[in-house]
């Protein structure tokens, strides 16, 4: 049995993932890519219990999202989810069963080529930053700064067109572990 000290939360679980959390982009909108992977600990398990945020600006360089993206029902006041309609900029996905997780979102802009990713688990006591690049953007003076073996560790692999695979390691080795943002 989990207890309270080897989860998120305990409220993360509960009161913070909404429905459609993972749809940042619009419906139907053709440029939409889905990016999806496994949260793993420091010995390669998959993490159940996690929960990540996704941060981005959008394909026209905008920092600023859709507002009202958490839709109420009018008639109880529980959260019913996006609209679908507009691109959000941000995305809250928990992890299942087996550390996976999905988000569908619009390739980032240019000046700003990453996803921002923070990411709540178990064991952590304070939550962890990191950014997943879509491939191309290697120049980008992150990933220029990073040993090769580290840089991986921040870029998604095209699985198909439009599917991207980014999986998220706490901790490992060097070269298994991702790159995580310190900020002071």
């Amino acid at each position: 049995m989990i207890t309270p000290s080897q989860t998120v939360g305990p409220f993360y679980g509960y009161a913070l993932p909404f429905a459609k959390g993972g749809e940042i982009a619009p419906v139907r909108d053709p440029r939409a890519v889905t990016v999806h992977g496994v949260v793993r600990d420091g010995e390669g398990a998959p993490i159940p219990d996690a929960l990540l945020e996704f941060w981005q600006a959008g394909p026209d360089g905008r920092r600023t999202g859709a507002p009202g993206s958490l839709r109420r029902d009018p008639v109880d006041g529980a959260v019913i989810g996006r609209d679908g309609l507009v691109f959000t900029g941000f995305g809250r996905v928990p992890t299942d069963a087996d550390g996976h997780y999905v988000v569908r979102t619009l390739p980032p802009p240019e000046d700003a080529p990453y996803l921002s990713v923070i990411v709540f688990a178990r064991g952590l006591l304070h939550h962890l930053h990191t950014r997943a690049y879509l491939p191309g953007h290697e120049d980008d003076a992150l990933l220029a700064a990073l040993p090769e073996e580290r840089r991986a560790t921040l870029v998604a692999r095209e699985e198909s067109e439009g599917v991207h695979r980014f999986d998220i390691r706490i901790q490992g080795g060097s070269a298994e572990e991702t790159v995580f943002l310190a900020f002071r």
